[in-house]
């Protein structure tokens, strides 16, 4: 598809993702008008510096939420009814946030969806 050799330096599934990805732009066309334009505000914060995005307050299911903490990387996987981290379900971020810190958090502020979060 990029008429050359593999990338190097990639995994194999990241090489995957972009393959599938080029190949729903083929069947679908590109993204959505919209989506083209929050992945260009995205892109500009991001060289601003942001350490956070307003994700609007919605998440979806399927999402991963990912936060460095103390030299580590901390997944969480949201679900219909509520978040899978380390194996385990919760109910609620504020109680993963506070097993990864040991103390009491926002768990949306510790994951960076809260406007406050974003001004830091």
């Amino acid at each position: 598809m990029h008429h050359t050799g593999p990338p190097l330096g990639l995994s194999r599934d990241l090489i995957i993702r972009g393959l599938a990805d080029k190949l729903q732009h083929r069947a679908r066309g590109g993204p959505s008008r919209a989506l083209q334009r929050r992945l260009r505000i995205l892109a500009a914060d991001f060289e601003k510096g942001a350490l956070s995005f307003d994700r609007g307050g919605v998440l979806k299911t399927g999402a991963t939420l990912m936060r460095q903490w103390r030299g580590h990387t901390h997944t969480v996987l949201v679900g219909e009814d509520g978040f899978e981290y380390d194996g385990q379900r919760y109910r609620s971020l504020t109680v993963i946030a506070e097993r990864i810190t040991g103390a009491h958090w926002s768990g949306p502020r510790f994951f960076g969806m809260s406007k406050r979060a974003r001004a830091h």
